[in-house]
């Protein structure tokens, strides 16, 4: 197991949990780029979005589900952005299907 996310599914690295439940674990992103960063992981290693499947259909949809259910427990009622990395040109660091739900402040266009 060399995947970082997996490990801290695992809790040989520890997090600072937001949500977990049997499909999913949301914690604070340690590199956060906005006041309120979080990252929505499945526990189910799937690479990236290019590799998930019609099988993963709903574990999509509950990653979604949870990114704005987090958004609103932390007061973000203005507006927040979800990003999902895929592959390296895709700016994606961790091979492990991860969102970022971050805000509390004003997000820009282009991001980058």
């Amino acid at each position: 197991m060399d995947c970082i996310f997996c490990k801290i599914v695992a809790g040989a690295i520890p997090s600072k949990k937001v949500r977990e439940d049997e499909t999913l674990l949301a914690f604070y992103d340690i590199e956060p780029k906005a006041p309120i960063h979080i990252l929505v992981i499945p526990k189910k290693h799937v690479a990236s979005l290019a590799d998930a499947k019609k099988a993963d259909e709903a574990l999509l949809g509950r990653l979604l589900i949870a990114a704005a259910d987090i958004a609103r427990e932390q007061g973000l009622a203005r507006g927040f952005r979800v990003v999902i990395s895929t592959g390296a040109e895709g700016g994606q660091t961790v091979d492990h299907l991860h969102l970022h739900v971050m805000g509390g402040r004003q997000m820009h266009w282009p991001p980058g």
